[in-house]
């Protein structure tokens, strides 16, 4: 879980060291979020921004929020309403900092710039990465992603897929599909998202493309790409648009920095527990799913074994929320 230490020690592969603490609130009300933005003559002044501040000494990172939303705001934060969203480390080359983000929706009060800063409220979709400093877009996409991300069960052909998947789609809980169909060649993946596209934009649920770059270009109205790892390991860049969703399958720390160095978007974690498919081997657990997450760059969803009883207790981990097949297949 996040750590209360206002000059965070890192390690690991790009870690930095003596980061600045930073408390995030994300207010939620009436599904806008509140954002403000930072003066002129501070560090990335002109930006909009999250609101929040250092975490001092004497603090945790939770009464840390609840001290600036009130001094910054004018807001009452109930401490027991605050649940983690995501920790993220940036290195901006003049600064460094620690962003440890929380939400609540239950902000009691009126809000005002008590600073003289502006204040507004947003949508989640209306949020800009380029309106924000380079950290805070992870914070943009958390808000962005759902908790829940569908992956597309085994099939045999298109015409089998297409048929599951018109009768199952509207049950997903996401409005977003993983299409993966690893047992297709490429004409019979061609072929089913070609329809998919089409089921499953009758319901609003968008289509996330499974395998290689090269599919976007043939069917630019997809949600985006997720790459299996084989296709993830051999890239050193970011392989599609930064409009388009990028998702990374992760097992280990190495991958998710891998993940994090494509501009992954989310990546998916696991096998979190046992499958059904295979109840004989053991998933990492959730303890080391919320070490691995701890470092990671981008949103994170526990797969391997999910229902949607582990959403909460993943999101409570550190992580986005749940990816799989089973809970809704």
């Amino acid at each position: 879980m996040p750590t209360t230490d206002p000059d965070v020690q890192l390690s690991g592969a790009g870690a930095v060291k003596n980061c600045v603490h930073v408390a995030v609130a994300v207010i939620v009300r009436g599904g806008r979020v509140l954002i403000a933005r930072r003066p002129d003559h501070v560090h990335q002044g002109g930006l909009l921004e999250f609101p929040g501040g250092k975490v001092e000494l004497d603090e945790t990172v939770q009464q840390a929020l609840v001290r600036e939303i009130l001094e910054e705001i004018g807001l009452r934060v109930p401490l027991a309403s605050l649940t983690p969203v995501i920790v993220i480390r940036h290195n901006y080359g003049d600064k460094q900092v620690c962003l440890d983000v929380w939400q609540t929706t239950e902000a009691e009060g009126e809000a005002e710039g008590r600073e003289g800063q502006p204040i507004d409220w947003l949508a989640p979709d209306a949020l800009r990465d380029e309106d924000f400093p380079a950290a805070n877009r992870p914070i943009i996409r958390a808000l962005q992603l759902p908790g829940r991300l569908a992956v597309l069960g085994t099939i045999t052909s298109p015409v089998e897929g297409i048929a599951r998947l018109s009768s199952a789609v509207a049950s997903t809980g996401s409005p977003l599909l993983v299409l993966r169909a690893p047992g297709l060649g490429s004409d019979g993946y061609r072929q089913l998202a070609a329809q998919a596209l089409a089921v499953c934009s009758e319901v609003g649920v968008r289509v996330i493309l499974h395998g290689q770059p090269e599919w976007l270009e043939e069917f630019p109205d997809a949600a985006g790409l997720h790459l299996p790892w084989r296709e993830a390991e051999r890239l050193s860049a970011r392989p599609v648009p930064w409009d388009r969703r990028l998702g990374v399958s992760c097992h280990s720390a190495e991958q998710l920095r891998h993940a994090g160095r494509l501009g992954a978007d989310y990546a998916t974690l696991g096998p979190v527990l046992a499958t059904p498919s295979h109840p004989d081997k053991a998933g990492m657990g959730w303890a080391e799913f919320e070490r691995l997450v701890a470092d990671a760059t981008m949103p994170v969803y526990g797969l391997g074994g999910m229902t949607p009883n582990h959403e909460r207790e993943c999101r409570e981990r550190g992580g986005q929320g749940i990816a799989g097949i089973g809970y809704w297949w």
